[in-house]
């Protein structure tokens, strides 16, 4: 079972506030695919998602591109992963095996391959956002973000 839809950004903050739906939505074990070029959003979309797990203001939000994982507070622990930098990729070192076998955080990976989320610049403040899921529990989660996000979604 495969399911996508398109969700479009115009901004920084409607980018975060898609973020924060998701993470509103997210269960524990979530595992998220984010994908997208340098500078289409990505750091904004996992800020957003961080205030829907309720990670604290204070905690600052930053991309992992220099330290590969980090880790935030909140309902759910928060793991956010940039694979990007990485060529010979051993998921032993980076503990990324550990990280998926916990089924209490929700783990964002930028580069990976599961319940996707592709990001593309449209414009100098706009983003177009593709939401993908196989199997039946991650299609079940996105037909669940997607009817909120298209209910309390600013236009």
């Amino acid at each position: 079972m495969t399911h996508s839809f398109l969700m479009s950004s115009r901004s920084v903050e409607e980018t975060r506030h898609i973020g924060r739906i998701i993470g509103e939505m997210a269960e524990a074990g979530t595992l998220i695919a984010l994908r997208g070029n340098l500078g289409c959003g990505k750091t904004a979309l996992v800020q957003g998602l961080a205030r829907g797990l309720e990670v604290p203001e204070k905690v600052y939000v930053t991309s992992p591109s220099y330290t590969l994982v980090n880790e935030y507070p909140g309902r759910l622990p928060l793991f956010h992963l940039d694979l990007y930098r990485l060529t010979d990729l051993d998921f032993d070192d980076i503990g990324l095996h550990d990280l998926l076998d916990t089924h209490s955080a929700v783990v964002v990976i930028e580069w990976f391959e599961g319940l996707t989320l592709q990001m593309e610049i449209t414009g100098d403040n706009t983003r177009n956002i593709i939401f993908t899921a196989d199997g039946d529990q991650p299609v079940q989660l996105l037909t669940r973000i997607e009817h909120r996000l298209k209910e309390n979604l600013w236009h």
